[in-house]
């Protein structure tokens, strides 16, 4: 059924918001259906090979500037975000200056946002549906190659900050983003505003450098790409720099100034068995079994065990050197996979060294 402005309630957005705040989102906007500003600036950052080893990012570049590929039809699409800060964890800082300790990215300490925001956005369409009858309609969350941030900025949750990710003045980037793509003529929203200014902490903050060209990021260099989407041997000059994160990297968030007090997020996003205040040597003692266990209904799973290994592996090279952990490593050579071997290899030579054993 189309629907002409006309149509609908005149109030029917403000509905939108309040039934997505009685669903946990903790903001709601509108844009249309066109970016390309954004697309150009994609296209560009494609041309550099930015993407590393992403080829989904080139492969649906077309896709990402064109909404009405994904949903033909598409006049409006309602952007939402939702917190997701785990307040009871041992604090992010802590764990990072202590080199035993694992750190994972907060985003991904609980239960996996995926299944849980979409399932959210359905319920949202839902009551839509009940007001207005039937429409056209489609969710995302990160599901599909969905321009997520440069949308959630046309519809006012913030703008994209130097560091890439969503900014909102007031609350911060610890939140989660979700799309519904409507054929709706809903009201659009005003877009936000750039406050970044003159700041360059994200910047400073960076380990590897990959944050040197603001509003653009190498990912070929982002710890948090080198951890997750990265399939192969993460490259030897870089892994001295990826310190003790196994999962993901805070730390241009974790200076960001609009994130000083940050909104405390969901009991769905808990940590669960205790990854907020894991030893490296714990974790890397895990069986398959229990990575497969442990990791249920995580973020985390995607990763598999191989990269799981690799990258503990990684940490433990830069960790505080420790016979314990010679025997540890050891151990572990021949059970996982040549690639987990080589790292396993990097970390032995770099505990040695700090040892002084030849």
């Amino acid at each position: 059924m189309n629907h002409d402005a006309s149509d609908l309630p005149h109030d029917l957005l403000d509905q939108i918001r309040s039934w997505a705040a009685a669903l946990g989102f903790t903001g709601l906007g509108v844009s249309d259906a066109s970016f390309p500003a954004a697309a150009s600036a994609l296209e560009q950052w494609l041309a550099k090979g930015w993407h590393g080893e992403m080829d989904f990012m080139s492969r649906h570049a077309s896709l990402r500037a064109d909404p009405g590929a994904l949903l033909p039809g598409v006049r409006r699409i309602i952007s939402v975000r939702m917190h997701y800060w785990p307040t009871e964890a041992r604090p992010a800082e802590q764990v990072l200056e202590d080199p035993d300790m694992a750190y994972i990215a907060r985003y991904a300490l609980g239960r996996d946002y995926h299944r849980a925001l979409r399932r959210r956005l359905q319920q949202l369409a839902d009551k839509i549906t009940e007001q207005v009858g039937a429409f056209r309609y489609r969710a995302f969350v990160d599901s599909a190659p969905v321009m997520e941030k440069p949308i959630a900025q046309a519809a006012g949750l913030g703008w994209v900050g130097k560091h890439t990710n969503l900014i909102h003045p007031k609350e911060g980037s610890w939140f989660f983003l979700g799309e519904l793509f409507t054929d709706l003529p809903l009201p659009l929203s005003k877009p936000g505003t750039d406050h970044c200014g003159t700041c360059s902490r994200c910047a400073e903050a960076c380990p590897t450098g990959a944050l040197d060209t603001p509003y653009q990021l190498d990912a070929r260099r982002c710890i948090a790409y080198l951890t997750i989407e990265h399939k192969t041997a993460i490259p030897e000059d870089l892994r001295p720099m990826i310190g003790n994160r196994i999962f993901g990297c805070d730390d241009c968030q974790i200076v960001c100034p609009h994130n000083r007090e940050p909104f405390p997020g969901e009991d769905l996003f808990k940590s669960r068995y205790a990854l907020d205040a894991s030893s490296l040597s714990e974790l890397f003692s895990w069986s398959p079994e229990e990575f497969e266990t442990r990791t249920s209904g995580s973020a985390i799973r995607r990763l598999g065990y191989e990269r799981w290994m690799r990258n503990i592996a990684v940490a433990i090279g830069n960790s505080t050197p420790a016979q314990s952990k010679v025997a540890l490593l050891t151990a572990r050579l021949g059970q996982v996979t040549d690639m987990v071997d080589e790292h396993i290899e990097w970390a032995l030579d770099r505990q040695r060294a700090g040892l002084g054993i030849r």
